[in-house]
């Protein structure tokens, strides 16, 4: 199909403006995080200004919060995607009785907003003692990303290949065997995408950390932006630096991984 000149021209125009919307509240924050922070230090001089960073990774103890945050994603990432990978493996690759069952199970609690359960959850937490602990804030979030990472999986083991499944069955390779030999090397692109999501998802995730740690000690890096808000109100530069802070490890891991996101997006979606 030849597409004339003027449409190539306004599908460019539309793309510019878009990436214009895009890119523009990206540029904002980061002329404020490098701009001065108050006027005495903008009549001392000087356009750039980083040690705006440095500031308010002292200030904000966005060193301990990013710790924290950290190990709440990685316990949450390695647990739900391996679990993901089994129960998405049974549920698309296995017949068993009730598998349609558990799986319309697995999708409620995709359904089910964070907001329906958070208050009893807490004093169910709180009567096993995990409130104020890594366990108490990453717990949930295994379970809420378990929730969709079957679903993904499953769509993954459903349209993968049967002759080499058969294959390998002849050569005497068990369930085991065929899963994490064959099916996960060939789902690379499938479970990274999952990786990426789900660590998306746990490092912004707000209210579980808000409310599993009343006392702040298991405090992750965007509930401490929202506090250093509160202490710097008028201080721009110094919130424009912390909110890059909190949202850097999330665009390094997508810079490194989106390749295999993007593939696994695109594989995801001509499958459905």
């Amino acid at each position: 199909m030849r597409v004339s000149r003027i449409e190539s021209a306004a599908n460019y125009v539309i793309l510019i403006a878009f990436a214009l919307v895009i890119l523009g509240p990206i540029g904002v924050i980061l002329t404020l995080a490098f701009g001065p922070k108050s006027a005495s230090v903008a009549r001392e001089g000087g356009l750039v200004h980083p040690e705006n960073f440095l500031e308010a990774w002292e200030v904000g103890r966005f060193g301990q919060y990013m710790l924290n945050s950290v190990l709440v994603a990685v316990v949450v990432v390695v647990v739900a995607v391996a679990a993901s990978i089994l129960a998405g493996y049974a549920l698309g690759a296995m017949d068993f009785r009730g598998a349609t069952f558990f799986f319309y199970l697995f999708l409620l609690g995709i359904m089910v907003p964070t907001e329906a359960f958070i208050i009893p959850l807490f004093f169910d937490m709180r009567s096993f003692g995990l409130v104020d602990t890594v366990a108490g804030v990453a717990l949930p979030q295994i379970a809420m990303s378990i929730a969709f990472g079957t679903f993904w999986m499953r769509a993954y083991f459903r349209s993968s290949s049967r002759a080499v499944v058969e294959a390998a069955r002849l050569d005497g390779a068990g369930s085991f065997r065929i899963l994490w030999q064959i099916l996960v090397p060939m789902g690379r692109p499938a479970i990274l995408t999952l990786v990426l999501l789900t660590f998306m998802w746990t490092w912004n995730e707000f209210l579980i950390p808000l409310v599993m740690s009343p006392t702040g000690d298991v405090r992750t890096a965007p509930l401490g932006l929202a506090f250093f808000q509160g202490q710097y109100t008028q201080g721009t530069a110094l919130l424009a630096a912390g909110a890059i802070l909190v949202a850097l490890p999330v665009v390094v891991l997508y810079v490194f991984l989106q390749r295999h996101f993007i593939k696994g997006m695109i594989e995801g979606a001509v499958r459905e």
